[in-house]
C-alpha cells in the first residue's frame, strides 16, 4: 500500500527548502541565505536602477542559480580540484564534463578565456578609431587613465590579504573594462570572479557619479570651458591599416594580450573593409548577444558563498574603487600635463576619458565641459583616449599576466 505520507517526507527531504532550514545554522545554509537576498538586490539594481543590465542581470541570475540548495548547476568542489596541482584532475576539463553541471559547462567558456575574446571581437566592430587616428595623442592619456591599475596593484599587495595574482586581478578593476577583468581574473584568481566582476561592472555604471567630483577638483572651471578645434577627417585607408599594425605590435610587444587585441583589432576590420558587413553585423548584435547571456551567467555562478562572503570581498571593492578613481585621476592629470604644453588648446577634461568604459566616460567628460561652457562640445575629442583605454587596459592586462606568470 502506498504510503503518503512518506511519500511526501520524502520529497521535503530531498527539496532545497529542507537544506536550507536544516542547515540555517551551518555554514553552509546561513551562506546559501544571504547569496539569495545579494542576488535580488543585484537584480534590483540592474533592473530598476538599470545598473549595466546587460551583464548585471546575467550576473545576478547565475548568483541566484548557483546558490539555490540540491540544484546542482555548480560545483566549486571540482573547480577547486581542476586548479589543484596535486589533483588526479588538475586542469581536466573531462571531469567537468563528465560531473559538472550546467553553469559548469558555461564556466569553461570563461576559464578557456573564450567568451571575454569573443566580446572584445563585437566590442571591435562597434568600436570607431577615427577620434584616436585624428589625434594620436589621445594614446598617451589612454595610457595615464592605467595609473589606477597599477597603483591599486601595489597598494593591494602592501596589505598582505592579497598574493600578486589577486592583487592583480584586483588593480584591472581601475581599467574599467569587464571583459578584460574577467579575462585577467579568471586566468590569475578565479576564486576572486565573482567578487570582481559584480566591482567592476558596478564602478562601470556609476561613473556619471564618481568622475565628475573628481573632474572638478582637479581642474580650474576656466580650464573646463576650454574649447577645442575640430580634428582631420580620418581617411579609410588609414582606418583599414590601424587595427592590422596594432594587433601585430602589440602582440609582438605582449604575447599574453594577442588574445584580446587580436579579437579586438578583427572585429574592428571587419567593420572598417567595407566588404563583410554581414560579419560585422553578427558579431555587433547576434554573436555578442549570445556571449553575454553565456558569459554573465558563468560569472555569476562562480559567486558561491564561500568564496564571495569574506573579508577579502569588501577589500576588494574598497581597493576596486580605489583603482578606478586613482586611474581617472592618471588620465586628468595627463589631460593637464597636455594643456599646459599646448598653452590651452586642449581641454584636460578628456583625460578623464581614458579609462576603457566606451562611450560613458567620453560622454561625462562632454556633460562636464557643458556644464562649464554650454556652447563646449567635447565628445568626439574625448573618445580618442576613451577608445585608447581599451587598448591600454588589455595592454595593462598582458603586462600583468606576464609578470605574475613569470614571478610564480
Amino acid at each position: 500500500m502506498i504510503n503518503i505520507g512518506e511519500i511526501l517526507l520524502d520529497l521535503w527531504n530531498s527539496s532545497g527548502f529542507a537544506t536550507i532550514f536544516s542547515g540555517f545554522l551551518s555554514q553552509n545554509g546561513w551562506q546559501s541565505l544571504v547569496m539569495l537576498v545579494i542576488s535580488f538586490v543585484l537584480l534590483y539594481l540592474a533592473i530598476v536602477k538599470k545598473f549595466e543590465p546587460l551583464l548585471l542581470v546575467g550576473i545576478a541570475f547565475g548568483c541566484l542559480l548557483t546558490n539555490l540548495p540540491g540544484a546542482g548547476l555548480y560545483h566549486q568542489e571540482l573547480w577547486d580540484a581542476f586548479m589543484d596541482s596535486s589533483s588526479p584532475v588538475y586542469h581536466s576539463y573531462g571531469e567537468i564534463l563528465r560531473h559538472g553541471g550546467l553553469l559548469d559547462i558555461f564556466y569553461i567558456g570563461v576559464k578557456t578565456g573564450l567568451y571575454p575574446c569573443l566580446i572584445f571581437l563585437g566590442v571591435g566592430a562597434m568600436t570607431d578609431f577615427g577620434p584616436l587616428l585624428s589625434n594620436p595623442k589621445s594614446l598617451l592619456l589612454g595610457a595615464a587613465a592605467q595609473f589606477g591599475v597599477f597603483a591599486a596593484f601595489f597598494l593591494a599587495v602592501a596589505t598582505g590579504f592579497f598574493d600578486l595574482n589577486e592583487a592583480a586581478s584586483i588593480g584591472i578593476i581601475g581599467g574599467a573594462d569587464g571583459p578584460t577583468a574577467i579575462f585577467l581574473t579568471s586566468n590569475l584568481a578565479p576564486h576572486l570572479l565573482g567578487a570582481i566582476a559584480v566591482a567592476a561592472y558596478s564602478y562601470m555604471a556609476l561613473i556619471p557619479l564618481i568622475q565628475p567630483p573628481i573632474m572638478r577638483l582637479m581642474t580650474t572651471p576656466k580650464q573646463r570651458q576650454i574649447k577645442m578645434v575640430q580634428t582631420r577627417t580620418v581617411s579609410k585607408t588609414e582606418k583599414i591599416i590601424f587595427p592590422i599594425l596594432v594587433a601585430v605590435f602589440v602582440s609582438l610587444l605582449l604575447p599574453s594580450t594577442a588574445a584580446l587585441i587580436g579579437c579586438l583589432m578583427l572585429g574592428n576590420l571587419l567593420k572598417e573593409t567595407g566588404v563583410t558587413d554581414r560579419l560585422s553585423d553578427t558579431v555587433q548584435n547576434n554573436l555578442m548577444n549570445i556571449v553575454t547571456i553565456l558569459l554573465s551567467t558563468a560569472v555569476g555562478a562562480t559567486m558561491v558563498g564561500s568564496t564571495f562572503l569574506t573579508a577579502q570581498t569588501l577589500l576588494i571593492v574598497v581597493l576596486g574603487v580605489f583603482s578606478f578613481a586613482l586611474s581617472t585621476a592618471g588620465g586628468l592629470l595627463g589631460g593637464l600635463v597636455m594643456c599646459w604644453l599646448s598653452k590651452g588648446k586642449i581641454n584636460p577634461l578628456i583625460g578623464s576619458a581614458g579609462v576603457s568604459a566606451v562611450p560613458m566616460a567620453a560622454r561625462v567628460a562632454n556633460v562636464e565641459g557643458q556644464k562649464a561652457n554650454p556652447s563646449n562640445f567635447l565628445l568626439m575629442h574625448a573618445m580618442g583616449p576613451n577608445v585608447a583605454g581599451v587598448i591600454g587596459s588589455a595592454i595593462a592586462a598582458g603586462f600583468l599576466l606576464s609578470v605574475c606568470s613569470s614571478l610564480g
